[in-house]
């Protein structure tokens, strides 16, 4: 009997564990079917109800009010460095706008994101708008703001220091209208999503024993109609081929690993249109190289730094594996052909990995910045990009990234340039947006209509 009963204990805790481990697998497909939007029309009667309100009125004009306040955020917010793995300085500033915005509860976490918590009245959900911190610019570059054609120049001017005065303008128009939300909302400057970043700040922001965090605006681009539902997945690799080295002539014969390189890029480059050319738009670059210490001697080393993209993560794995067999290969042939030496060695470092994710029209907050951008005037365009958004997108939770307003040129170039063309429309945008996923509370509805 005893026997029976531990027998069938052990097989209900595998059936549970079982059980647990599918919940876990479908939680995101039973997500996106759940978000699952509104018809059209419903969504379009929502926004006009929200603006017959004079809290939700007061709100959307407020962006444009305060012009000159975000001109003056932008320029201090862009004259502090922010480079990928030090963004400590600008963190800690926009913490403090944060804080005299009217939030309360501001943080800075483990890995230097700003994460700031305005409390919902109602369910338990989180909403999350967010800008990074980062530009891809060094430390010790000249952040000077420059006037010149009703332009402003600087490094990172607009990717990304207006995403975050973007945020800073929806914050203070919720704090003086007024507006409670039924979920919680998060305003967060999230680090590293430029560059070797490689989304630190999202991925800590959405680690398995994080808070969760159900919906992501993120603030990022130019055009106020383009709509980011989608993520370009990238692979990132610093290929490096080591050998012993020696003199041009004396060692002659020994296996070389710029050959070996250039071997590899050859092979590389010849075959890779056989996954670019059909499908899904998949790319390669070898953007840098590097080795070698004179004209006169067999290098020791030969690196070079790749990046493979693609909106399917499906071909983004089909070219990364003929990266790895093509320099394989090539190592094979160069070391088949030394007369003398020892044999070269390859390495394939990992630098970034963004997972691609294929986005969903039809998820709620995707048909919700919809129909907001179309009810302000512009043509939706639905696109995928490389964003902050690629990260919950691929884990099944709905994101998008959605424009910080005004134009804007140049991007991480030194003449880079953002030019205020009616930014506050943006703002508006993404706060009508916002709204929408984290619900309103109804209590104030019917007094404020008749308020003037």
């Amino acid at each position: 009997m005893y026997a029976l009963l531990n027998m069938l204990k052990i097989q209900a805790f595998v059936l549970s564990a079982a059980v647990k481990l599918m919940l876990r697998a479908l939680l995101p497909l039973l997500f996106c079917f759940m978000a699952i939007a509104k018809p059209d029309t419903e969504i379009e009667t929502e926004i006009d109800q929200m603006l017959m309100r004079h809290d939700v009125r007061l709100a959307v004009d407020h962006p444009q009010l305060i012009d000159e306040q975000s001109l003056r955020e932008l320029v201090e917010l862009t004259q502090i460095p922010a480079p990928p793995f030090g963004e400590q300085a600008r963190g800690v500033r926009f913490a403090e706008m944060l804080r005299q915005a009217g939030l309360q509860d501001v943080r800075i976490d483990k890995v230097g994101n700003v994460v700031g918590r305005r409390p919902g009245r109602g369910e338990s959900r989180v909403v999350a708008l967010s800008a990074h911190l980062d530009t891809v610019f060094p430390i010790d570059t000249d952040l000077t703001v420059k006037y010149s054609d009703d332009k402003m120049y600087a490094p990172g001017i607009g990717d990304n220091s207006r995403g975050l005065v973007s945020l800073l303008s929806v914050l203070h128009a919720l704090q003086v209208a007024k507006i409670e939300t039924q979920a919680d909302l998060l305003f967060i400057g999230n680090v590293g999503e430029e560059g070797l970043g490689d989304l630190r700040g999202v991925k800590y922001l959405f680690r398995d024993d994080a808070d969760p965090i159900d919906a992501l605006i993120a603030i990022d681009g130019g055009s106020s109609q383009r709509i980011v539902y989608g993520g370009v997945g990238s692979h990132r690799y610093r290929i490096v081929i080591t050998g012993p080295g020696g003199h041009s002539w004396g060692a002659f014969g020994m296996a070389n690993p710029h050959h070996a390189m250039g071997r590899g890029i050859a092979r590389f480059v010849s075959k890779a249109p056989t996954i670019t050319s059909k499908g899904e738009k998949t790319s390669f670059n070898i953007g840098r190289m590097g080795g070698g210490t004179s004209i006169n001697s067999i290098p020791f080393e030969s690196w070079a730094e790749v990046d493979l993209r693609s909106g399917s993560q499906k071909k983004l794995d089909e070219i990364d594996a003929l990266l790895k067999v093509s320099f394989t290969k090539a190592i094979a042939q160069e070391n088949a052909a030394r007369t003398t030496g020892q044999r070269l060695q390859i390495d394939f470092v990992k630098v970034g990995k963004r997972p691609a994710a294929a986005g969903n029209p039809d998820v709620s907050l995707v048909k919700n910045a919809v129909a907001v951008t179309r009810h302000f005037g512009f043509n939706p365009s639905l696109e995928i990009s490389s964003t902050d958004a690629n990260l919950p997108i691929s884990l099944g939770i709905p994101a998008i990234t959605v424009s910080r307003g005004g134009r804007s040129g140049n991007a991480h170039s030194p003449d880079e340039w953002w030019q205020n063309d009616k930014s506050y429309v943006a703002v508006q945008i993404t706060l009508m947006t916002l709204l929408l996923e984290a619900g309103l509370v109804d209590e104030r509805a019917v007094e404020n209509l008749a308020e003037p």
